[in-house]
Parts: C-alpha cells; sequence; structure tokens
C-alpha cells in the first residue's frame, strides 16, 4: 500500500485498516451490526456493493455528511480492505 510517497508494510497496512473499523464501529457497531436503527449493519453485505457505496459517498454522488467525511480520507486500497472485512463478517 501506499501513502503519499512511503510504502507501508502489511503489519503497518493492518494497523491502519484497524484504525478505520474502529472508527467505523463508533456507528456501525465492532462486529457490524449497528445499534441504531438509523444505522445500516455492514455484517455479511455483498463486498461489491460495500465498495461501491463507500466510493459514492467519497466522491460526493450519495450524499451523506459524516460517510462523506470518513471515506474522503480513505484510500481506494483501504476503501477495499474495508469491505472485503466486513463482507466477511457473518450478517445478523
Amino acid at each position: 500500500m501506499v501513502i503519499g510517497l512511503m510504502l507501508v508494510s502489511p503489519p503497518a497496512e493492518a494497523q491502519i485498516r484497524s484504525e478505520i473499523i474502529q472508527q467505523c464501529a463508533a456507528c456501525h457497531g465492532e462486529d457490524g451490526i449497528a445499534r441504531d436503527i438509523e444505522v445500516p449493519h455492514l455484517a455479511g453485505q455483498n463486498e461489491r456493493y460495500l465498495f461501491n457505496q463507500i466510493m459514492a459517498f467519497r466522491s460526493g454522488k450519495r450524499p451523506h455528511k459524516e460517510m462523506r467525511f470518513m471515506a474522503r480520507e480513505m484510500s481506494q486500497a483501504e476503501i477495499e480492505a474495508l469491505a472485503a472485512y466486513y463482507a466477511s463478517l457473518p450478517s445478523r
């Protein structure tokens, strides 16, 4: 993974993913199951769907103030990893 001009090793990449997951967990739950009925569950969702939705938030095609802020801070590789992570979790 490349951040700026620095290559990031796989352990550092895992740490970055962990930090992003913790930020997502504030609303979507640590297990991908949101506690608030207004927030969607992410666990077990289709990986391509999750990726496309985060990219839509990032570009502004799908409006949501908080999600746009969060997605703008992520690289495409981080979004791919995040989508894969949540898709791998058991759904409710």
